[in-house]
């Protein structure tokens, strides 16, 4: 009879360690993963919306260039990518160029 007795109170425990093992996981998850990547789309929309002639960019593509205008209405960027070749872009895909914000060796 206490056999069974210690059964039902093991699965009682045991159930309530598993919720809390669920929301320590979560926790982790959220300290390691989500909350970064949340900090980091604030600090590229912030630099899309302080976007100014003259930026060094690069193109969710890949391509850099120079800011050269900005289009609010129509939320496009005007990138010099070479000589006399000026491509538009959506503003929402223009990064900023860490290879110009780093000191070269």
């Amino acid at each position: 009879m206490t056999n069974i007795v210690l059964a039902a109170q093991a699965a009682q425990g045991g159930g309530m360690s598993m919720i809390i093992m669920m929301v320590a996981i979560f926790a982790i998850m959220w300290f390691f993963m989500i909350k970064p990547q949340q900090k980091k789309q604030k600090e590229i929309q912030k630099f899309q919306n302080e976007l100014t002639e003259g930026t060094e960019v690069v193109t969710g593509g890949g391509i850099h260039g120079v800011v050269k205008s900005i289009d609010l209405t129509k939320n496009t960027v005007d990138v010099k990518i070479a000589r006399d070749v000026i491509v538009t872009v959506e503003k929402t895909s223009v990064f900023k160029d860490m290879a110009s914000t780093t000191v070269q060796k």
